[in-house]
């Protein structure tokens, strides 16, 4: 039922394109495995070996540490209608902070979203698909605009405070190279 790609298809590309939402789970050397929902047009392919999503401000900042210490992601897409189908992503990411460089180029990329925290760039080393017929039929109903309007109420050093209150360090205490460089990122 599985089979396994050296890169993103035609089909792989259409498929990514038409979902809502993914996910994304890194884990660290030990402590806590991360599984984050994703979704508000927050992730583009850069071309058949590297995808970059757009990580917002959230509660906590998990994939940032985890990343950060060994490299490790997967992005997961679920068909909720249509043909099932379950894509996922492997590979090793890096993280691009508003300091970097890179931040600029690959920010142009997506729609304005105030609270934009990190870029993240994954180098796909394996492209997997599986059936997904155990997935529920789900029907989209829209984004939430709660996250826009609290990034636009707490305006730019509001946000900065909330991560530095909350962003800064995983569940697990490591650093999130949110404000300064635990390494600098490889060209994406």
């Amino acid at each position: 039922m599985a089979e396994k790609f050296d890169a993103l298809n035609g089909k792989h590309r259409a498929f990514i394109e038409a979902q809502h939402i993914y996910f994304v789970g890194t884990a660290g050397a030990s402590g806590h495995v991360n599984v984050s929902p994703k979704g508000m047009d927050s992730l583009r392919i850069l071309d058949d070996t590297r995808v970059a999503w757009l990580n917002l401000t959230g509660s906590g900042n998990e994939s940032a540490a985890h990343v950060l210490e060994n490299g490790r992601m997967t992005v997961m897409f679920c068909s909720f209608d249509k043909q099932p189908l379950i894509l996922r992503l492997y590979g090793q990411a890096i993280v691009v902070h508003p300091r970097h460089e890179q931040w600029s180029a690959l920010l142009s990329r997506f729609p304005d979203s105030p609270g934009a925290r990190q870029i993240f760039v994954v180098n796909l080393s394996m492209v997997q698909t599986s059936c997904g017929y155990a997935v529920p039929f789900f029907e989209h109903g829209g984004e939430r605009p709660t996250l826009k309007k609290w990034a636009i109420n707490h305006g730019e050093s509001g946000i900065k405070d909330y991560w530095e209150q909350n962003n800064t360090h995983s569940l697990n205490g490591a650093d999130t190279g949110i404000f300064t460089d635990v390494t600098d990122p490889a060209e994406p």
